[in-house]
């Protein structure tokens, strides 16, 4: 069985302004008041909590050590989920475009480094999670992306054959991980960081979801 992995952030929907206001809910807590801005930080946003973090302390000019970090990663992930629908949207054609993948005979599924729970949470409150055969997130297994077993178990759970899989993502890190899994990768280029995907060395590059499934039956059939 054929099948298409997505990753979640920054490829299925543009997260950046509750994970930015998740982020920004610790410097307030801090004292320090609002360090990130969604026009700007779109990118380490997607990227995760600990980058978001990380780059708020460098700019208050404080050292963004690992015991900081561990201290304020729960307090975000806690505000993120009081308000982890907000503002966050599927990229345009997104959902109409795992449809037509799924009504064209392929298995669909995420992988993403966003935690399980979180990435099932939002799914649900998108009203998303149920188009998906499977979901593995950054604590389903012991490792995560770009270590390759998270990608090949979400094409098993879903039902598909790794050697006829590919994933669609938006970062560096999943070009890895699909090359580590022998799998093809298709990069986005409508996220914050879409000008520099190219120098990735994807397989294959869209600029909107319409472009997705002609680049699929050319990768993987």
């Amino acid at each position: 069985m054929r099948t298409v992995v997505f990753d979640l952030d920054g490829t299925l929907a543009d997260t950046s302004g509750d994970l930015i206001a998740a982020a920004n809910a610790c410097f307030r807590q801090m004292g320090v008041g609002d360090q990130l801005d969604v026009a700007q930080d779109a990118g380490t946003a997607l990227r995760g909590g600990r980058a978001m973090l990380s780059l708020g302390l460098t700019r208050l000019g404080r050292d963004a050590d690992a015991m900081v970090l561990d201290h304020y990663y729960p307090v975000l992930l806690e505000a993120y989920e009081q308000a982890i629908d907000t503002h966050t949207v599927f990229y345009p054609q997104a959902m109409e475009t795992v449809a037509a993948l799924s009504d064209a005979g392929y298995r669909v599924a995420i992988c993403t480094n966003k935690p399980e729970r979180l990435a099932r949470l939002l799914m649900e409150r998108l009203g998303a999670l149920d188009a998906f055969a499977a979901l593995i997130g950054a604590d389903t297994l012991p490792v995560r992306k770009p270590d390759p077993e998270p990608l090949r178990e979400a094409v098993r759970r879903a039902g598909g054959d790794p050697a006829r899989a590919l994933l669609v993502g938006d970062t560096i890190t999943d070009r890895d991980t699909s090359r580590a899994a022998g799998m093809p990768s298709v990069l986005v280029r409508f996220g914050p960081d879409g000008d520099d995907v190219a120098a990735f060395e994807p397989e294959a590059m869209i600029a909107h979801y319409d472009e997705l499934p002609g680049v699929v039956r050319g990768l993987i059939g």
